[in-house]
């Protein structure tokens, strides 16, 4: 169930970009990759709840960081940006959708850019970033193409964990990984938040 707080429309808003038309993409370059890396560097974050920490990624300036709803608590989680941890409110939660966001202090945050695909993501070529293994190595950028998936979800073959972001080649955020499934995870488009988060505002 969600819960929403004052910062839903504004986070909504953030969200309320011009659809992208439907269409062949060609497979990210090399270029595209290493500016979806430097774009995910700046505005990932790592996740703190009571049981278990992960990925995130910032999706508004004012500190909304978007996240797989088993990181945080029912109220509160940790948001760790920049070597600082921070505490961060849960301004919405999804058990059915696997996600939630959390908004932390207020200041000015490095946002991802976002892109809304209305019509779905299956079919297309998506990026994700692939943590490090050990200490002194880089993570790397890796394009697949979206698998079909029960709606609203979609499949990629890469073994990223829930809350992992995905972009596509220009380096906006596209999805948000919910579950590894296999070798392979099931993810979010940010259409579907969307959806929530406008019906979690509705009177």
């Amino acid at each position: 169930m969600f819960r929403p707080l004052l910062l839903v429309p504004a986070l909504l808003c953030l969200l309320l970009a011009l659809p992208t038309r439907a269409g062949a993409e060609a497979r990210p370059s090399r270029a595209d990759l290493q500016r979806v890396l430097e774009l995910h560097t700046r505005s990932s974050v790592r996740v703190r709840g009571p049981q278990h920490t992960g990925p995130g990624i910032i999706v508004g300036a004012d500190g909304q960081v978007l996240t797989a709803v088993s990181l945080v608590g029912p109220s509160s989680a940790q948001v760790v940006h920049a070597g600082n941890a921070l505490t961060a409110r849960v301004v919405l939660s999804s058990t059915s959708l696997q996600v939630a966001v959390v908004a932390g202090p207020q200041g000015t945050w490095p946002a991802a850019p976002v892109r809304l695909v209305p019509e779905g993501l299956a079919g297309r070529w998506v990026v994700g970033v692939m943590p490090a293994r050990k200490k002194g190595q880089r993570d790397t950028p890796r394009a697949t193409v979206a698998k079909t998936a029960p709606a609203p979800f979609f499949d990629v073959d890469l073994t990223l964990a829930p809350g992992s972001p995905l972009y596509d080649g220009d380096g906006r955020l596209v999805g948000l990984v919910v579950e590894r499934r296999g070798r392979g995870a099931r993810a979010l488009p940010l259409s579907a938040v969307k959806a929530e988060l406008a019906s979690a505002d509705a009177p």
